[in-house]
C-alpha cells in the first residue's frame, strides 16, 4: 500500500504541469490500471473521449515514500496565492553555510524545465527561493 495521502492540483493542462513536478520531484507517471499495459489502452477501454484525455493525470515517488500528486483540469485559470505549497529541498543535509548554494544551482535547474524564480529569501539562519511552477503556483527551494 502506498503513502495515504495525494496532493491535488488544479491545472490548466495536467500532463504537462504533473511532467513538471515529476521532473521536480525525481516522481514517475502513475502507472496505468492492472490489465492495462499503457494509459492510452486503458483509456480506450474506459471509452474516454480523446479530447478528454487530458483531464487528468498522476505521478507518484517510486520508492513509495511520498504523496500521489493528481492534476485535474479546470476551466478558470489560478487567481490568487496559495494557501498550500510545496517545498522542494535541496539542501537539508549540506552544511549552512552550502546551502545557498545548492538552493540555487537546483532553482536554476527548475527553471530550465519551466519555473519561474520570484525571489530570494533569507531569515533566521534560513535560506530559499520561492518560485513558480509553470502554471504559476508557488512553491519553494530551501
Amino acid at each position: 500500500m502506498g503513502v495515504p495521502i495525494q496532493v491535488t492540483f488544479d491545472a490548466a493542462h495536467p500532463p504537462t504541469l504533473g511532467a513538471f513536478w515529476a521532473q521536480a520531484l525525481g516522481y514517475v507517471e502513475d502507472a496505468p490500471p492492472p490489465g492495462f499495459a499503457t494509459w492510452e489502452e486503458a483509456l480506450d477501454a474506459m471509452g474516454v473521449p480523446l479530447d478528454q484525455r487530458d483531464s487528468a493525470y498522476a505521478v507518484v515517488d517510486p520508492d513509495g515514500v511520498g504523496p500521489r500528486l493528481w492534476f485535474q483540469k479546470v476551466p478558470e485559470a489560478k487567481s490568487a496565492k496559495n494557501r498550500v505549497h510545496l517545498d522542494v529541498n535541496a539542501a537539508a543535509a549540506l552544511p549552512r553555510e552550502e546551502r545557498p548554494a545548492a538552493v540555487r544551482v537546483r532553482a536554476a535547474e527548475l527553471e530550465a524545465l519551466g519555473a519561474t524564480r520570484v525571489r530570494e529569501m533569507e531569515e533566521n539562519g534560513g535560506f530559499w527561493i520561492v518560485m513558480l511552477d509553470p502554471e504559476g503556483n508557488e512553491f519553494c527551494v530551501q
